[in-house]
């Protein structure tokens, strides 16, 4: 860890290698809700404007892995490309014996250039939010339509170690 961001934050020895279901019970859900969590070593990031290869320093790292919070964008564009999503959003289910779901995970994968003359890279994207609440909202001060003030998602990206993609 002597080349990530924030390493400094956690004592010597430690390691975040944290699983889905604690990166969004322990993480998302807590700083969704405004409450304080530890360690507090994940940095906001308006992450869109970068490209993936910019991240370094400005994300938590551990190894080759880059955790952030960002805003939920429609737009997934950077200068060099676009975050194109693979597949379909995936259930993170409690470990709890009730199974629920504590969250979603989408991924996306990099693409350099535009449309159909697109390069897909190696840089892959874990993109974690809180479940839906569906129509019917359990707050009584919202009013239809409107969301929460805070609305964060949980990032996680990695370089895939791959032959058939472009290495950047």
């Amino acid at each position: 860890m002597a080349d990530d961001n924030h390493g400094d934050s956690l004592p010597p020895g430690f390691r975040f290698c944290p699983t889905d279901e604690e990166l969004v019970v322990h993480f998302l859900r807590r700083r969704d809700a405004l409450l304080p969590y530890h360690p507090d070593v994940i940095p906001d990031l308006d992450v869109y404007p970068y490209n993936p290869w910019e991240l370094e320093g400005k994300a938590f790292s551990e190894g080759s892995k880059w955790y952030y919070y960002s805003r939920k964008m429609q737009n997934r564009v950077t200068e060099s490309g676009y975050w194109k999503p693979m597949g379909m959003d995936e259930p993170i289910m409690s470990s709890s014996s009730s199974r629920k779901i504590v969250g979603m995970k989408k991924y996306y994968v990099f693409h350099i250039g535009e449309p159909p003359a697109d390069v897909w890279t190696s840089w892959i994207m874990h993109e974690y939010r809180l479940p839906d609440s569906g129509s019917t909202s359990k707050s009584g001060s919202r009013k239809r339509g409107q969301s929460k003030l805070v609305s964060r998602l949980l990032l996680y990206m990695y370089i895939k170690q791959t032959h058939d993609a472009v290495d950047i």
